[in-house]
This record gives C-alpha cells, sequence and structure tokens, in this order.
C-alpha cells in the first residue's frame, strides 16, 4: 500500500514539473486553438458544397481530429479551398503536435543540466570524496572556496533577514 502512495506521489510529482516546467501547456492550448480555427474555416470552406460529407462544425472538428491523428478515417474535403485549409491544418498540427512532445521531453530532461548550483554542489562532493588525492595546492584552493563560499550565504542571510 506504502509503495502505491509512494508512486502516486512520484507521478504527481513528475507531471506538476512537466506543467510548470515545460512548455507542455502553451504548446497544447495553441494546438487546440488552431484545430478549432483550421476546423471552422475546413466547415466554412464545404459550407454549401453538395456531396461533402462535413455539413457541420462538429463533423469538421471530428474531421480535424482524424485527419492530425493520420488515421485516414475522415473523408477528405471537396472544395480546393477546403483542401488548402485542411493540408495546412495536417502539416501545421503536425509538426506542433510532434514538436510538443520532443520538446517536453528535451526540456525535462535537459533542466537538471540548467542548474548551476548542482554543479556546484557536485563538484564539492567530488573533491571532499578525493581529498586523499589532492596536492597542498588544491587543498588550499578547495579550502579558500569553500570559506568564500560560507562568506557568501552569511551575507544572503544578512540580506533577507533585513526584508
Amino acid at each position: 500500500m506504502m509503495r502505491k502512495i509512494k508512486r502516486h506521489v512520484r507521478f504527481k510529482k513528475f507531471i506538476n514539473d512537466i506543467a510548470i516546467h515545460t512548455p507542455f501547456k502553451k504548446m497544447v492550448l495553441l494546438l487546440v486553438v488552431l484545430w478549432l480555427i483550421f476546423s471552422a474555416g475546413i466547415y466554412l470552406a464545404e459550407q454549401g458544397i453538395e456531396a461533402t460529407s462535413i455539413n457541420s462544425y462538429g463533423e469538421a472538428l471530428y474531421w480535424g481530429v482524424a485527419a492530425l491523428s493520420t488515421a485516414g478515417i475522415a473523408d477528405a474535403p471537396i472544395s480546393g479551398k477546403a483542401q488548402l485549409v485542411g493540408g495546412l491544418w495536417i502539416v501545421i498540427g503536425s509538426m506542433l503536435f510532434f514538436g510538443t512532445i520532443v520538446a517536453t521531453v528535451t526540456t525535462y530532461f535537459m533542466r537538471p543540466m540548467q542548474r548551476p548550483y548542482k554543479q556546484i554542489i557536485d563538484t564539492i562532493e567530488y573533491n571532499l570524496e578525493q581529498l586523499n588525492d589532492l596536492t597542498f595546492d588544491e587543498l588550499d584552493l578547495l579550502k579558500d572556496t569553500v570559506d568564500t563560499l560560507i562568506v557568501h550565504v552569511e551575507q544572503l542571510k544578512q540580506k533577507q533577514s533585513k526584508k
């Protein structure tokens, strides 16, 4: 039972990280807005055309989803204008959809590398593990660096306590 709760918490944290630190929400919103606009364009271009399968805005929305999914289950628009709008939707929507996935995954996994404090801490930890192998000059440099870090932390604490 405890493992399920931990997994749930980790999954929730993962989703929260994606929502906050990646372009996922913005890209999905853009994709939905473009889907609504292009579907309206298809519907308006097909209006009044005989033998068309897109006779309502709802059918145009369905066509937009089917076209983006590349399932090939939707009937093609008949008018030239609708085919142009539909073609643009397929190209732009597909690039945006797959681009969103790639951007989200890339941003999520590159995030730890964008934290310089993590690199500083890793470097200090590495050097502490290697103390026996360091020369006296390297140990002096490490001591000076740590002393400077301590002074800096104290200054930051003083600034925050004044606020």
